[in-house]
C-alpha cells in the first residue's frame, strides 16, 4: 500500500460520514492501544497551559465534568453530551446510561462550568472534580 500524505488523509476523512469516522477512531484506538482526546479538551489545553503562573500552579486548573445521573429528561441530556463532545448518538447514549461517568476530562474552569450549566439545564446531575 502506498503511503498517503497528511493532505491526502485529510481529504479522505472529509469524505467520510461521522459514523464512519467514529468507527475508524475506535479501530485506530484498538489497533495502536491509544485513546483519542475529545476536541473540546484539546482546544482547552492551550488556554489552561498559557494561564499557568507561579501562584496559580497551586490552584486546580484542570477539571473533570462528571455526569452523576441523567434525570427524567434523558434524551435532552444525550443531546447536550453530543453537543459537548465528538461522540455519536450511540456513544453518547451509552455514556449517559453508564452514569456516573466523566463527560469531559482535564478542561479549564470556564469550559467545565459551561458544560455543567448546559447539562444541568437539560435535567442531569453533574459534578466537577
Amino acid at each position: 500500500m502506498a503511503k498517503l500524505s497528511t493532505d491526502e488523509l485529510l481529504e479522505a476523512f472529509k469524505e467520510m460520514t461521522l459514523i464512519e469516522l467514529s468507527e475508524f477512531v475506535k479501530q485506530f484506538e484498538e489497533t495502536f492501544g491509544v485513546t483519542a482526546a475529545a476536541p473540546v479538551a484539546v482546544a482547552a489545553a492551550p488556554a489552561a497551559g498559557g494561564a499557568g503562573g507561579g501562584e496559580e500552579a497551586a490552584a486546580q486548573d484542570e477539571f473533570d465534568v462528571v455526569l452523576e445521573a441523567a434525570g427524567d429528561k434523558k434524551i435532552n441530556v444525550i443531546k447536550e453530551v453530543r453537543a459537548l463532545t465528538s461522540l455519536g448518538l450511540k456513544e453518547a447514549k451509552e455514556l449517559v446510561e453508564a452514569a456516573p461517568k466523566a463527560v469531559l476530562e482535564k478542561v479549564d474552569k470556564a469550559t467545565a462550568d459551561k458544560a455543567k450549566e448546559a447539562l444541568e439545564g437539560a435535567g442531569a446531575s453533574v459534578s466537577l472534580k
